[in-house]
């Protein structure tokens, strides 16, 4: 009775991880950070631009994360 044979595997490639980001993943934490920036500058364009309660209540409670 034969012994069964194992196939050796494939070598690994020699070339570097190829990994392509949509363009989304890079313009929108830039965004985010800009708008940010934005609104730590001037504080008071932000709560003047939101008309709603919604909007300014968050606004305060991003300023409040970012005080402390």
């Amino acid at each position: 009775m034969s012994a069964p044979t194992h196939t050796r595997p494939l070598p690994a490639t020699t070339g570097g991880v190829d990994i392509r980001l949509p363009w989304w993943a890079l313009a929108l934490p830039a965004l985010a950070f800009v708008v940010l920036l934005v609104m730590m500058l001037n504080p008071t364009d932000a709560q003047a631009a939101a008309s709603d309660p919604v909007i300014s209540h968050l606004f305060e409670r991003v300023q409040q994360l970012i005080a402390h």
